[in-house]
């Protein structure tokens, strides 16, 4: 014998309304424990990669970096090609060819390739009608991709140089690079297929936004690339003075067209192949961005090619783990792939930052259990304090003295790397956007008196 039980309309819709809140319960549950983990997982790779990068750069300076006792006299110099990609360059080409034409190397030797859109009239106009001995203009076919790599390839095709080197149409290269890049390369194994000098800009002084530029640029160069090459790692190359043996540079099929930061894709590929970046001992200065919608599109630009650059790579892990081994893997990791996921996801941690300091603990110990909220604190101040300094020592290292007080706000200034880093997720994820170049405007600020 069995009782049936008969329920109101009111009790089962009181009963569904308490099953609903109940699974909404456990599906708010469910989704927090999933952000929890992930906030760990966040936490523990900013632990690892801002660790990484310190460490890089303060063992820095047991490097060794390429120098040169002695320089290699003209009859030990072989044929150097140099690549000059322009692109709307008019207001700066002249003093671009006094400056190229001032590189001490002798002119029989020398090839400049001057790398013209077909349709570049801009550039066109500003060039000699007679170009120096040496020099040469390239027409580069219109047609998509409009790259800066495209250009190069054009040019590597025509080059008749033993070695090969970019410059950029803002460059002031050290006079004698080309002959230190042949001393480098005489006393580098064969399998050393690249020097990379290093990029430092010469005016600091022009506003807030110059000297950040400054100082990260001399933490980079100066400091972080040189730790990474203290320990044979897999190195980012920059856009401008990477030397190249022609013939290696060649095998490798040179750059790629679509990739809108092709010189570090290079760098990787490169390492990928079982060959190696040097470091050396030499400078060129740039001009660096004075202009913020300028400096945004460039960075931009910047951090949609990195994205690229990981995301090719990534295509087969087990594959670049092979080719890499296991520090080259994570390394590549948190050069490459960890900057971007910064500056994505530092927004995020700030703001969580804003809520635990004004409603305190209770507010985001859900999102950060146990241990990991101390770890993610510790990582956020201590972590952001460390890098601040490390932005100081690049401008002492480089005798940057003015941007030093500066770095006191780099904050801000990695605030506008995460503008720049949405803007390129953006542009990644549409197809019509995906390989643009966003050209970066050149001559913004006049030179300093008694420079060419």
């Amino acid at each position: 014998m069995s009782a049936h039980v008969t329920l109101s309309r009111g009790q089962r819709i009181t009963a569904g309304a308490g099953a609903l809140v109940l699974a909404g319960a456990m599906a708010l549950t469910g989704v927090v424990t999933v952000l929890a983990a992930c906030m760990v997982t966040v936490t523990l790779l900013y632990a690892a990669g801002v660790g990484y990068k310190l460490w890089l750069i303060f063992q820095a300076r047991g490097g060794d970096v390429l120098r040169f006792a002695e320089l290699p006299g003209d009859d030990d110099l072989p044929p150097y090609t140099v690549l000059v990609p322009l692109h709307r360059e008019g207001r700066v080409v002249p003093a671009l060819l006094r400056r190229l034409a001032a590189l001490d190397y002798p002119a029989d030797r020398l090839q400049v390739l001057l790398l013209v859109e077909e349709d570049d009239e801009d550039t066109a106009a500003a060039l000699p009608g007679e170009l120096p001995p040496g020099f040469e203009l390239v027409l580069i076919p219109a047609g998509e991709p409009r790259t800066k790599p495209k250009a190069c390839n054009v040019g590597l095709e025509r080059a008749r140089g033993e070695f090969c080197v970019i410059y950029d149409a803002e460059d002031r290269p050290e006079p004698s690079q080309l002959r230190k890049a042949v001393a480098a390369f005489a006393g580098a194994p064969r399998w050393v297929v690249c020097v990379q000098a290093e990029l430092h800009y010469w005016n600091p002084w022009t506003n807030w936004l110059t000297r950040c530029f400054t100082a990260e640029y001399a933490l980079n160069f100066s400091l972080f690339l040189r730790g990474l090459d203290r320990y044979r790692m897999p190195i980012p190359l920059g856009g401008t003075s990477n030397h190249f043996r022609a013939d290696a540079l060649r095998e490798l099929g040179a750059w790629d067209p679509y990739n809108v930061t092709e010189d570090a894709d290079l760098g990787i590929r490169i390492a990928r192949r079982g060959w190696s970046v040097r470091m050396m001992d030499s400078v060129t200065e740039e001009e660096a961005n004075s202009r913020l919608g300028n400096w945004v599109r460039q960075r931009s630009r910047w951090i949609k090619g990195y994205m690229q650059t990981w995301l090719v790579h990534m295509r087969s892990p087990r594959r670049l783990w092979r080719e890499l081994g296991a520090r080259g893997f994570w390394s590549f990791q948190f050069t490459v792939g960890f900057s971007v996921l910064c500056t994505l996801l530092n927004p995020v941690l700030w703001a969580l930052t804003a809520l635990y300091l004004v409603a305190g603990p209770s507010a985001v110990e859900a999102l950060f259990p146990g241990v990991a909220l101390y770890l993610g604190t510790m990582v956020m101040v201590a972590g952001n304090l460390l890098l601040m300094l490390a932005h100081m020592a690049g401008c002492l290292e480089r005798s940057v003295h003015e941007a030093v007080r500066t770095m006191l706000l780099v904050p801000l200034y990695w605030a506008l790397m995460s503008v720049a880093a949405f803007r390129a997720l953006v542009q990644l994820a549409r197809p019509s956007r995906r390989f643009h170049w966003e050209l970066t405007e050149h001559g913004l600020v006049p030179d300093s008196p008694g420079v060419t």
